[in-house]
């Protein structure tokens, strides 16, 4: 929604503007210009990138069109998740909750909690870890290590888009100076038409240079920013859950562990000490009930 509402300010500001000394919409309707930067920006997006990084950039715009929701009610929902599931595993051994983990849309645990159990990349990393602690057959260390090139690995994925939609929006406004100085040539071409139309086609010649620089800028580069800011948002939840389970993996109790996660996550969304502590403690009232 921030998206839109951004696009309509950046159309609102600049058509407005034009419009406050004087200017007419219609001379700003260059169809050539805009096939020319269009085009040359599609193919150049085309010809920089593999098959996996157009899939993946499609993706990630399908993304946008909902909100990620990685928010602290959901930092809060997964921490309470591995606390019971921490607690149950250091009361009854670790093998009470591979069933939970093994098939989690049937655990009584997980059922509680639907916003984690529909979120795919929270459930994969949550499920595999814990399965892997209950095998026990791996070194803390070398966890860890593992954890760290899953995160490594998903951020440099997921960026992608990224990267590919950032070259796109560098290239714009080249890419409007190249349709502007077309313009001018054609412009200049027809010199023999007299002054005022020479006037009007280097000034239609010059839309092409506002065009691409407000494309790349005032649209491209934006969607590119939220796309980065959502692999943020993603890296940071899976390295609170990786601290969690380290934590509890180096033999601290449940809700000391939860505590480490607490200290991972990014200021707007960290509960603050008294607010985990008094949530644990309904959690375990919950449970004792």
């Amino acid at each position: 929604m921030l998206l839109f509402i951004g696009y309509l300010v950046v159309i609102g500001s600049t058509l407005g503007g034009y419009l406050m000394v004087g200017g007419h919409l219609a001379v700003l309707m260059q169809p050539a210009e805009l096939l020319i930067i269009f085009g040359s920006a599609v193919g150049a997006f085309l010809a920089g990138n593999n098959g996996k990084a157009i899939k993946a950039t499609g993706k990630a715009f399908s993304r946008l069109k909902r909100t990620r929701g990685y928010n602290k009610s959901l930092y809060m929902e997964v921490i309470s998740l591995l606390y019971l599931l921490l607690s149950k595993s250091r009361q009854q051994g670790m093998l009470a909750i591979e069933q939970d983990i093994d098939n989690p849309q049937e655990s009584a645990l997980f059922a509680e909690y639907p916003r984690v159990l529909s979120d795919p990349i929270l459930m994969n990393f949550i499920t595999d870890y814990l399965r892997l602690m209950v095998s026990g057959n791996m070194d803390p260390f070398e966890l860890e290590s593992l954890m760290e090139h899953e995160i490594e690995t998903f951020k440099h994925e997921t960026e992608i888009p990224v990267h590919s939609l950032s070259a796109v929006a560098d290239g714009l406004p080249a890419f409007g100076i190249v349709a502007a100085v077309m313009g001018v040539v054609h412009a200049l071409a027809s010199a023999d038409q007299g002054a005022a139309q020479l006037g009007v086609l280097i000034a239609n010649a010059m839309v092409g240079t506002f065009l691409g620089i407000l494309l790349a800028y005032g649209f491209v580069t934006p969607v590119a920013n939220k796309i980065q800011h959502e692999v943020h948002e993603a890296v940071k939840m899976m390295q609170c859950i990786r601290v969690i389970l380290m934590a509890s993996l180096n033999g601290y109790a449940p809700q000391i562990s939860v505590e480490f996660g607490r200290k991972a996550l990014f200021t707007a969304e960290r509960p603050s000490f008294n607010e985990l502590e008094e949530h644990v403690r309904d959690i375990k009232n919950k449970g004792a009930g």
